[in-house]
């Protein structure tokens, strides 16, 4: 059973870890609207001035982390009552998946910033298509799980992680690494992609240990059970 209780009934307080939980939310969401953006220009242009502005938004992620890690430390500094203390202990470990989220998208920035031409899933490989819509669909999914505290949705994430990310980016780039995969131009061109879908697997990854917040008890959050 998850230690994740009562966070709809928590949000609808005012101190300080209600608002830690608000600013993880948001958190959440910058994360993602940073992927949405990013995927945009890598699949549609290369304006190289905007594309520099969406990589700065990462340094927003890292500013709600260490507000959410400073609220939380305070809220248990002075409350006498720990019995909400496994919520924050999610908390801390949360928003460190949501950080990573958020180094991943910067990385795709960079894959459009410096890769020449454009990267349009469904022209390359049928898996790397299904691997970001995947991942866009999975961002969605578990905002509305962890606002909702959804655990179906949660089980759900949970079981399609191995067979619709971290195997087809596996297949993918042990393919291009064994020469199996030749398919490309160039060896430039044959990076980007095995680069870009092990990117797709880490941002998967990481939504997946937010799903299991949900579902896994504080000790295996993180991990397959």
């Amino acid at each position: 059973m998850s230690f994740f209780k009562d966070i709809l009934k928590l949000l609808s307080t005012e101190d300080l870890l209600a608002q830690a939980w608000a600013d993880s939310n948001d958190m959440l969401v910058l994360s993602k609207d940073m992927f949405v953006e990013a995927v945009k220009h890598l699949r549609e242009d290369r304006n190289i001035e905007k594309l520099r502005a969406l990589k700065q938004r990462d340094s927003e992620i890292n500013t709600f982390q260490r507000e959410v890690r400073r609220k939380v430390l305070t809220h248990y500094s002075v409350t006498e009552d720990q019995s909400d203390l496994p919520n924050g202990l999610i908390l801390i470990n949360m928003v460190v998946d949501i950080e990573r989220l958020g180094d991943y998208a910067k990385n795709i920035v960079d894959l459009a910033i410096n890769h020449p031409n454009t990267i349009i899933t469904e022209e390359i490989s049928e898996d790397l298509y299904t691997m970001e819509k995947e991942v866009h669909d999975r961002y969605e999914k578990t905002i509305v799980a962890i606002q909702n505290q959804d655990i179906e949705l949660a089980k759900e994430l949970k079981a399609r992680y191995k067979y619709e990310i971290s195997k087809k980016s596996d297949a993918i780039v042990n393919g291009i690494i064994s020469g199996e995969i030749t398919d490309f131009d160039s060896p430039s061109r044959a990076a980007a992609i095995a680069l870009y879908a092990r990117y797709l697997k880490r941002l998967g990854s990481h939504l997946n240990n937010i799903a299991t917040t949900l579902v896994n008890p504080f000790d295996t959050i993180g991990y397959m059970q």
